[in-house]
Protein backbone atom coordinates (compact mmCIF):
# COMPACT_ATOMS: atom_id res chain seq x y z
CA UNK A 1 0.00 0.00 0.00
CA UNK A 2 1.47 3.33 -1.04
CA UNK A 3 1.87 5.68 1.93
CA UNK A 4 0.50 9.19 1.73
CA UNK A 5 2.63 11.93 3.32
CA UNK A 6 1.41 13.65 6.46
CA UNK A 7 -1.22 11.06 7.40
CA UNK A 8 -1.26 8.99 10.61
CA UNK A 9 -1.36 5.19 10.42
CA UNK A 10 -5.10 5.26 11.06
CA UNK A 11 -5.65 7.89 8.38
CA UNK A 12 -3.57 5.74 5.99
CA UNK A 13 -5.83 2.74 6.68
CA UNK A 14 -8.98 4.79 6.22
CA UNK A 15 -7.68 6.27 2.97
CA UNK A 16 -6.70 2.80 1.74
CA UNK A 17 -10.12 1.48 2.64
CA UNK A 18 -11.80 4.36 0.82
CA UNK A 19 -9.69 3.44 -2.22
CA UNK A 20 -10.92 -0.18 -1.94
CA UNK A 21 -7.50 -1.58 -0.99
CA UNK A 22 -7.86 -5.14 0.32
CA UNK A 23 -4.81 -4.82 2.57
CA UNK A 24 -6.28 -1.79 4.35
CA UNK A 25 -9.62 -3.59 4.76
CA UNK A 26 -7.83 -6.61 6.21
CA UNK A 27 -5.89 -4.45 8.67
CA UNK A 28 -9.06 -2.69 9.82
CA UNK A 29 -10.74 -6.08 10.24
CA UNK A 30 -7.83 -7.41 12.30
CA UNK A 31 -7.75 -4.27 14.41
CA UNK A 32 -11.48 -4.18 15.25
CA UNK A 33 -12.93 -7.70 14.80
CA UNK A 34 -12.40 -8.98 18.33
CA UNK A 35 -13.81 -5.90 20.07
CA UNK A 36 -16.77 -5.64 17.67
CA UNK A 37 -17.58 -9.34 18.11
CA UNK A 38 -17.83 -8.64 21.84
CA UNK A 39 -20.21 -5.76 21.12
CA UNK A 40 -22.37 -7.99 18.91
CA UNK A 41 -22.46 -10.81 21.49
CA UNK A 42 -23.60 -8.33 24.15
CA UNK A 43 -26.66 -7.50 22.05
CA UNK A 44 -27.67 -10.90 20.64
CA UNK A 45 -26.23 -13.24 23.28
CA UNK A 46 -25.46 -15.92 20.69
CA UNK A 47 -21.92 -16.26 19.32
CA UNK A 48 -22.90 -17.67 15.91
CA UNK A 49 -25.51 -14.95 15.33
CA UNK A 50 -22.99 -12.39 16.56
CA UNK A 51 -20.48 -13.63 13.95
CA UNK A 52 -23.11 -13.11 11.23
CA UNK A 53 -23.75 -9.59 12.53
CA UNK A 54 -19.99 -8.99 12.65
CA UNK A 55 -19.68 -9.94 8.98
CA UNK A 56 -22.64 -7.73 8.04
CA UNK A 57 -21.13 -4.88 10.06
CA UNK A 58 -17.83 -5.07 8.22
CA UNK A 59 -19.62 -5.08 4.88
CA UNK A 60 -21.41 -1.88 5.98
CA UNK A 61 -18.16 -0.40 7.25
CA UNK A 62 -16.41 -0.99 3.92
CA UNK A 63 -19.32 0.29 1.83
CA UNK A 64 -19.97 3.34 4.02
CA UNK A 65 -16.41 4.34 4.87
CA UNK A 66 -16.72 7.29 2.49
CA UNK A 67 -19.25 8.76 4.95
CA UNK A 68 -16.64 8.92 7.72
CA UNK A 69 -15.74 12.60 7.80
CA UNK A 70 -12.78 12.39 10.16
CA UNK A 71 -14.68 14.29 12.84
CA UNK A 72 -14.75 12.27 16.03
CA UNK A 73 -12.85 9.06 16.63
CA UNK A 74 -12.79 6.39 13.96
CA UNK A 75 -13.18 3.73 16.68
CA UNK A 76 -16.40 5.41 17.83
CA UNK A 77 -17.69 5.52 14.26
CA UNK A 78 -16.87 1.83 13.81
CA UNK A 79 -18.59 0.91 17.09
CA UNK A 80 -21.73 2.81 16.06
CA UNK A 81 -21.93 0.77 12.84
CA UNK A 82 -21.84 -2.50 14.77
CA UNK A 83 -24.33 -1.37 17.41
CA UNK A 84 -26.68 -0.23 14.64
CA UNK A 85 -26.23 -3.53 12.77
CA UNK A 86 -27.02 -5.50 15.94
CA UNK A 87 -30.11 -3.35 16.58
CA UNK A 88 -31.28 -3.90 13.00
CA UNK A 89 -30.97 -7.65 13.53
CA UNK A 90 -32.98 -7.44 16.77
CA UNK A 91 -35.67 -5.33 15.05
CA UNK A 92 -35.91 -7.76 12.12
CA UNK A 93 -36.41 -10.65 14.52
CA UNK A 94 -38.83 -8.77 16.79
CA UNK A 95 -36.52 -9.47 19.71
CA UNK A 96 -37.15 -5.99 21.14
CA UNK A 97 -40.87 -6.72 21.47
CA UNK A 98 -40.35 -10.00 23.30
CA UNK A 99 -39.33 -8.49 26.62
CA UNK A 100 -40.57 -10.34 29.64
CA UNK A 101 -42.79 -8.66 32.17
CA UNK A 102 -41.12 -7.40 35.30
CA UNK A 103 -43.83 -9.27 37.20
CA UNK A 104 -42.02 -12.48 36.22
CA UNK A 105 -39.25 -11.49 38.60
CA UNK A 106 -39.07 -10.77 42.29
CA UNK A 107 -39.06 -7.09 43.14
CA UNK A 108 -36.24 -7.52 45.65
CA UNK A 109 -33.40 -5.12 45.12
CA UNK A 110 -29.96 -5.66 46.51
CA UNK A 111 -28.47 -2.75 48.39
CA UNK A 112 -26.05 -0.48 46.59
CA UNK A 113 -23.14 -2.05 48.39
CA UNK A 114 -19.75 -1.73 46.76
CA UNK A 115 -18.73 -5.04 48.34
CA UNK A 116 -21.11 -6.78 45.91
CA UNK A 117 -18.94 -5.59 43.01
CA UNK A 118 -15.89 -6.94 44.83
CA UNK A 119 -17.50 -10.40 44.79
CA UNK A 120 -18.09 -10.66 41.03
CA UNK A 121 -15.71 -10.43 38.07
CA UNK A 122 -16.37 -8.31 34.99
CA UNK A 123 -16.90 -11.48 32.93
CA UNK A 124 -19.42 -12.79 35.46
CA UNK A 125 -21.22 -9.44 35.43
CA UNK A 126 -21.37 -9.55 31.61
CA UNK A 127 -22.80 -13.07 31.94
CA UNK A 128 -25.53 -11.72 34.22
CA UNK A 129 -26.27 -8.97 31.69
CA UNK A 130 -26.42 -11.59 28.92
CA UNK A 131 -29.25 -13.36 30.77
CA UNK A 132 -31.50 -10.29 30.57
CA UNK A 133 -34.44 -10.53 28.14
CA UNK A 134 -33.53 -9.11 24.70
CA UNK A 135 -35.35 -5.79 24.98
CA UNK A 136 -34.09 -5.05 28.46
CA UNK A 137 -30.54 -6.12 27.58
CA UNK A 138 -30.58 -3.88 24.50
CA UNK A 139 -31.70 -0.78 26.40
CA UNK A 140 -29.30 -1.57 29.26
CA UNK A 141 -26.36 -1.92 26.86
CA UNK A 142 -27.24 1.26 24.98
CA UNK A 143 -27.67 3.35 28.13
CA UNK A 144 -25.23 1.93 30.70
CA UNK A 145 -22.46 0.69 28.43
CA UNK A 146 -22.66 2.71 25.20
CA UNK A 147 -23.69 5.94 26.94
CA UNK A 148 -26.69 6.90 24.80
CA UNK A 149 -29.44 9.04 26.36
CA UNK A 150 -32.98 7.69 26.73
CA UNK A 151 -34.09 10.14 24.03
CA UNK A 152 -31.46 8.74 21.63
CA UNK A 153 -32.37 5.16 22.55
CA UNK A 154 -36.03 5.91 21.93
CA UNK A 155 -35.19 7.28 18.48
CA UNK A 156 -32.94 4.30 17.67
CA UNK A 157 -35.47 1.69 18.75
CA UNK A 158 -38.67 3.44 17.75
CA UNK A 159 -39.94 3.64 21.34
CA UNK A 160 -40.74 6.56 23.61
CA UNK A 161 -38.20 8.03 25.98
CA UNK A 162 -40.32 6.91 28.93
CA UNK A 163 -40.41 3.35 27.59
CA UNK A 164 -36.62 3.41 27.36
CA UNK A 165 -36.39 4.62 30.97
CA UNK A 166 -38.86 1.96 32.10
CA UNK A 167 -37.00 -0.81 30.24
CA UNK A 168 -33.72 0.34 31.80
CA UNK A 169 -35.16 0.38 35.33
CA UNK A 170 -36.63 -3.08 34.84
CA UNK A 171 -33.33 -4.32 33.42
CA UNK A 172 -31.54 -2.99 36.50
CA UNK A 173 -33.92 -4.81 38.83
CA UNK A 174 -33.50 -8.07 36.96
CA UNK A 175 -29.74 -7.60 36.78
CA UNK A 176 -29.60 -7.01 40.52
CA UNK A 177 -31.51 -10.25 41.03
CA UNK A 178 -29.20 -12.10 38.60
CA UNK A 179 -26.10 -10.80 40.41
CA UNK A 180 -27.58 -11.68 43.80
CA UNK A 181 -28.38 -15.19 42.55
CA UNK A 182 -24.90 -15.59 41.06
CA UNK A 183 -23.21 -14.51 44.29
CA UNK A 184 -25.45 -16.90 46.23
CA UNK A 185 -24.44 -19.78 43.94
CA UNK A 186 -20.75 -18.89 44.23
CA UNK A 187 -21.07 -18.70 48.03
CA UNK A 188 -22.85 -22.07 48.18
CA UNK A 189 -20.22 -23.76 45.98
CA UNK A 190 -17.42 -22.28 48.09
CA UNK A 191 -18.80 -24.04 51.18
CA UNK A 192 -19.47 -27.46 49.57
Amino acid sequence: MKLKKGLSDEEQLIAGCKDGKARAQKEIFEQYASAMLSVCVRYVNDRETAKDILQEGFIKLYTKIDTYSGIGSFAGWVRRIFVTTALEYLREHDALKQSMSIDDYSNSIIDNDTTVLDKISADDLLGCIARLPDGYRTVFNLYAIEGYSHTEIGDMLGISESTSRSQFMRARKILQKNVQSFIGQEHAEHYK
